[in-house]
């Protein structure tokens, strides 16, 4: 189980994600997560809610995306994703733009970072 990580209780929990998109939706899925006035992940707050990463890279004939959501605690996480926090949660809207994706999210203890 993801959330059983070897931690000392004070490191940010990281929750990885994967979905693929075919080319030609690949901008839309990623203004529905990141504009800044509605988009999925722009928009997410509460308590524990440390902030994201989103990720795009071509993948020959798809896109790939990578979310990384930044929580506080696993306490944080199930606010945000339920008891059954490794299920992932892929809205309608976002399976619409979806190739595919992940059924689960990985979760890991964040034990360096540094951004320049």
């Amino acid at each position: 189980m993801s959330g059983n990580g070897a931690g000392d209780g004070n490191d940010p929990i990281v929750r990885v994600w994967h979905g693929w998109t075919d080319p030609e939706d690949a901008d839309a899925y990623e203004q529905f997560l990141a504009d800044p006035d509605d988009g999925l992940l722009a928009t997410m707050s509460g308590e524990g809610f440390l902030g994201y990463d989103l990720l795009r890279r071509d993948a020959g004939k798809e896109v790939e995306f990578m979310t990384q959501l930044w929580f506080s605690n696993y306490d944080a996480v199930r606010e945000f994703a339920g008891e059954n926090y490794e299920n992932a949660h892929v809205s309608e809207p976002a399976r619409e733009l979806l190739a595919r994706w992940d059924d689960e999210a990985t979760h890991y203890h964040c034990r360096a970072s540094q951004r320049h």
